[in-house]
């Protein structure tokens, strides 16, 4: 395990909101690295395409040396051993998301005891938003933008 302290957030961010830009530039105040970690599900296809999620999260970290994007399939404690990383970073926006991440997290635990889950609560402007919802607004026409950063605005 490496000495600096790398961490892992994954998601599918299909889109990334600003909730989760919230708790990526909050947890680089307790990271020396985070590795955004899109999750690729081979039987699943996404609202946007996966390339096109990339692109965007490059773009909005592409200034932050301590940032770095990369995808991944299978199961996200077996990327976070592939990349070196102690911690998963984890957002918790109300009960039902601390249920079911106290879960994961207490079984990533029993598979990797060397890797750490580390939960950070959402800002209250943004425990309302999740990307389900986002897409639901989107694919009815609906506006969004408040929502999501400006990267993903001059796409949708």
């Amino acid at each position: 395990m490496s000495t600096k302290k790398i961490a892992v957030f994954a998601g599918t961010f299909d889109p990334i909101t600003l909730g989760h830009i919230s708790v990526i530039e909050r947890g680089l105040s307790l990271f020396d690295e985070i590795i955004i970690g899109i999750g690729r599900n081979s039987n699943k296809e996404g609202y946007f395409p996966l390339e096109q999620r990339l692109k965007w999260i490059k773009k909005i970290f592409q200034n932050n040396p301590n940032i770095k994007v990369l995808t991944y399939e299978g199961l996200t404690i077996d990327f976070c051993k592939s990349v070196n990383a102690g911690f998963i970073l984890r957002g918790l926006r109300d009960g039902k998301d601390f249920e079911y991440e106290r879960s994961l997290g207490m079984m990533n635990h029993a598979i990797a005891q060397d890797i750490e889950t580390i939960y950070l609560v959402t800002e209250p402007q943004y425990s309302a938003i999740n990307s389900i919802i986002i897409r639901d607004i989107l694919k009815h026409g609906g506006d969004a933008s408040q929502f999501l950063p400006k990267e993903v605005n001059e796409d949708v």
